[in-house]
């Protein structure tokens, strides 16, 4: 039998456990069951499907310590953000449960005469659904919740980092008693992935890389069914020359190094107006010297681990790469000592050249490169220079000039200043290689949906 074991990344990989990796004999039987389950489920309807769903949030909030601790654990989050981020899915939560129905209720677009003509927004059916670690639980219900709501039966795949957060999830699923087939779950790396997308599917929703997304997007387009795919980001922060002293760092810093700076959404470019730089670099070079990198299970820690010795290794490439090239290490820029684990210190890069990695590729790491302009054209240029489109922050007192710099920057989402457009209502997802579709909100429940025209007569 072949197993699947999860590690601590932050106590030098000691073994937490492990699970089964799924059999193809057993993938292709859940696969079975969720479509021979996904005609009752569509036909309960959207309020029954969510009233079922009600008794997850009670058992979520129950194990909320317990699901934060197996986070760190697995993935080196500290555990202050690993709390956090679950107080901030409640939010969530509560939305996809609360406007759930109100998001795919039939909408009328005719009357005339004893005419009457309506929008139904029906399920697809049976939902591949596969997310990456570094939100364990986000990414969890986030792909789940709302697909069984809009009426589609699920078949999940976590990521093989966190397989042990997989299967506590599972069992809370397995709590609520849903239809047989509605929920099922797989174990295993991208090559489970791979064959569950293979089976009798109708979707696939999917977080995660570029490199996988676009192999996931191949699957869809020969089998000729919807997929909506979340994928990598390097997203660019400009910050124009009219924002001084520590405004504003704080945004950066955490915008940047949050999550140990391996969120698909987090600032991985730096882009500043050279009036301002050599200031702007020596402030945040002071506040990363004070980012406290330890134990990712003491309340102290800012920084934890990185989920993997692999991502160590991809990051450490990356930055070598850049040195060799010209670029200069602000702060940072090497393993810490006395830490065992994949650990990396925060790191500021400068001098940096469009043909460095670290600007070309995805840095899933506490590395940020900085570089200047001179001219808003030049700014946007630089912004726009990524094959990445999904998230953009722009830093100016001049609200005209910022908004005009958000409407030419290719993005899904662009913040400027201290706006945050994390808010369940306000869908998410980006362009180019980022990927295609929304999630969350009224977009993005939908995004789960064939929409229907009934006119009547």
């Amino acid at each position: 039998m072949a197993i699947l074991v999860s590690t601590n990344p932050a106590k030098n990989y000691k073994k937490l456990g492990s699970v089964k990796i799924s059999p193809l004999q057993e993938i292709k039987k859940k696969i079975e069951l969720a479509n021979k389950a996904k005609i009752n489920w569509k036909e309960l309807g959207v309020t029954k499907r969510r009233d079922l769903l009600l008794p997850l949030f009670k058992e979520f909030q129950k194990r909320k310590e317990k699901i934060a601790f197996l986070i760190t654990r697995e993935i080196g989050k500290p555990i202050t953000e690993s709390l956090a981020d679950l107080d901030w899915d409640v939010v969530y939560f509560k939305d996809f449960l609360k406007n759930g129905p109100k998001y795919l209720k039939d909408e009328a677009t005719y009357r005339k005469n004893g005419t009457f003509h309506k929008i139904i927004y029906e399920p697809i059916g049976t939902a591949a659904v596969i997310v990456p670690w570094n939100y364990p639980f986000s990414n969890f219900f986030w792909g789940v919740v709302p697909n069984l709501i809009a009426g589609n039966t699920v078949v999940f795949k976590h990521s093989e980092e966190c397989p042990l957060s997989g299967k506590l999830y599972e069992e809370m699923m397995n709590r609520l008693n849903l239809p047989e087939g509605v929920f099922s779950e797989v174990y295993g790396d991208g090559r489970v992935g791979e064959i569950l997308v293979k089976q009798k599917i109708d979707s696939i929703w999917f977080t995660g890389s570029s490199k996988i997304g676009k192999r996931l997007y191949e699957i869809a387009g020969k089998k000729f069914i919807k997929s909506t795919l979340e994928m990598g980001g390097s997203n660019p922060a400009v910050v124009f020359e009219d924002i001084g002293g520590d405004e504003f760092i704080e945004e950066i810093y955490s915008g940047r190094f949050s999550n140990n700076g391996q969120v698909c959404d987090a600032i991985k470019r730096l882009i500043v107006h050279e009036k301002i730089f050599d200031e702007l670099v020596e402030r945040l070079k002071k506040r990363v010297n004070k980012a406290v990198v330890g134990d990712p299970e003491d309340k102290k820690t800012e920084l934890g681990s990185l989920v993997a010795k692999r991502q160590l290794e991809l990051l450490e490439s990356q930055v070598e790469d850049a040195v060799k090239k010209g670029a200069k290490v602000i702060v940072g820029g090497k393993i810490p000592r006395g830490l065992k684990g994949a650990y990396y210190l925060p790191t500021i890069l400068t001098n940096i050249k469009k043909g460095m990695r670290v600007w070309k590729e995805e840095i899933f790491g506490p590395v940020l490169p900085i570089i200047s302009f001179r001219t808003e054209k030049e700014a946007v240029d630089l912004a726009n220079d990524t094959a990445y489109g999904l998230g953009a922050v722009v830093f100016s007192k001049d609200k005209e000039r910022a908004l005009r710099v958000a409407s030419r920057i290719e993005a899904g989402c662009v913040d400027v200043n201290k706006g945050n457009h994390w808010r369940p209502h306000n869908p998410f997802g980006g362009c180019k290689e980022s990927g295609m579709g929304r999630e969350h909100g009224k977009h993005g429940f939908q995004e789960l949906c064939q929409i229907k025209v009934v006119a009547v007569g």
